[in-house]
């Protein structure tokens, strides 16, 4: 399994579309493994192929802090979970999710005008 989150200074970005990187996380069992960094796209994520990327990757969950309906949507359709309502350092975040301390919150990013949301 792995997973990935919106990264920006170590912490999960507070908008998954423009987001600095994603931190993926290989997971084995219950514990954190090889970390690594994809570079996120310019623009927003819905209609990016971020999902298409994070998928062939092999990422079967985003924990994300707030995310567009459009980006779900995407990220879904690709097979891949979606955690709404992360926030805090990204190590913490990922080990609070494979404790099961960690549910998602239908908390939906609706600030801008980048369509689908």
């Amino acid at each position: 399994m792995k997973i990935a989150v919106p990264t920006r200074d170590g912490i999960v970005d507070e908008h998954f579309g423009h987001c600095d990187h994603y931190t993926v996380f290989e997971v084995d069992g219950n514990v954190l493994g090889q970390e690594s960094r994809l570079d996120s796209p310019q623009g927003c994520g819905c209609k990016s192929n971020i999902a298409g990327v994070l998928a062939e990757m092999g990422v079967t969950t985003m924990l994300a802090g707030n995310i567009g309906q459009g980006a779900v949507n995407v990220l879904t359709g690709k097979g891949i979970q979606v955690v709404r309502g992360c926030n805090g350092p990204v190590h913490e975040v990922a080990k609070a999710f494979l404790a099961g301390d960690l549910q998602d919150q239908p908390i939906l990013c609706d600030h801008h005008n980048c369509g689908n949301h």
